[in-house]
């Protein structure tokens, strides 16, 4: 596409508006583009988690960074709409009680933790912070976490709640799906992932520890099908540092031993942002395991380079 539609206004990126989605359905058909189904080479694109919650100044885990990130992927699909065959949008979508949130936990005297508290297994041993739910279950899997993750529980706000405009994708980004999908003919797929309450669920794949009792509690092998039958897997969303990055680790060990499969995967490293953590480097974490990745054969391009392929 040489111009973006009129309805594309990159102001309102971060802020809450209702889209005209009569304008933008006008929009799609007047762009005459033909329909996905003809596509000789499948390019799928993979957006994580660009929610109100992580995106807007006023998200209650925001992301410094991200409205440049939306505004970005938006302007890549406008430009590369003809060869987006498909978009997957995952939706991190929690309740109030969950492991990760301040309510599962107090301390002695009954007090819950502070967002960013980092808990881990000799802290529950030594009653510096007791579960107040499942606490068997909960200690096991802060146990497990650190054996099979090599990592610590994190605490987080309340986010992405389900039911809230938190969970909701940016409206902006939304209308550049909903125009794609129309312009296309194609479907967008919706991706929820996080509402188990014994686990955290970064990975759009699968949860941080398998929870076998659970439909959701295991590696998602529909969708992993679905990409390994593209010819392009290109990815990009929010946080870099944790959703993405743990995405990402999750299809370079499922197509291990398949160079030409990870070779397909493209990641648009100006449409990512990092967690910002008081103590941990966390972008120097995701920094150092994908150019671990690229030296495995994922690409990591900018939204505006020319596509490869």
């Amino acid at each position: 596409m040489s111009a973006f539609p009129a309805f594309y206004d990159p102001n309102r990126i971060g802020t809450l508006f209702y889209p005209d989605v009569a304008a933008i359905t006008a929009d799609a058909a007047a762009a005459n583009l033909p329909a996905a189904a003809a596509d000789k080479k499948k390019i799928h694109l993979v957006i994580i988690d660009m929610q109100i919650d992580f995106c807007h100044d006023n998200g209650s885990l925001n992301v410094p960074g991200s409205l440049g990130d939306i505004r970005r992927l938006v302007e890549f699909i406008y430009a590369n709409a003809e060869r987006i065959t498909s978009i997957t949008c995952s939706l991190d979508s929690h309740l109030p009680h969950q492991i990760f949130h301040p309510a599962w936990w107090a301390d002695e005297n009954g007090e819950h933790p502070a967002p960013f508290t980092m808990i881990s297994y000799d802290d529950i041993k030594q009653g510096k912070w007791r579960p107040l739910a499942a606490p068997v279950q909960s200690t096991n899997y802060v146990r497990e976490l650190e054996q099979q993750a090599k990592k610590r529980l994190t605490i987080w706000p309340y986010h992405v709640m389900i039911g809230g405009l938190g969970n909701a994708l940016d409206p902006e980004l939304w209308s550049a799906v909903i125009w794609h999908s129309i312009a296309r003919k194609t479907q967008p797929t919706w991706l929820t992932k996080g509402s188990i309450p014994l686990t955290e669920h970064y990975s759009i794949i699968q949860p941080e520890v398998p929870v076998p009792s659970h439909p959701l509690g295991g590696k998602n092998k529909a969708f992993l099908d679905t990409l390994a039958d593209a010819d392009v897997v290109i990815v990009a969303g929010e946080a870099e540092s944790h959703c993405v990055l743990e995405t990402v680790e999750d299809l370079v060990e499922d197509f291990s031993g398949k160079p030409d499969a990870l070779q397909k995967i493209f990641f648009l490293r100006d449409c990512t942002s990092p967690v910002l953590h008081p103590d941990v480097d966390f972008h120097a974490i995701a920094l150092k395991r994908f150019a671990e990745f690229e030296k495995q054969g994922v690409n990591f391009i900018d939204s505006t380079d020319k596509l490869p392929f």
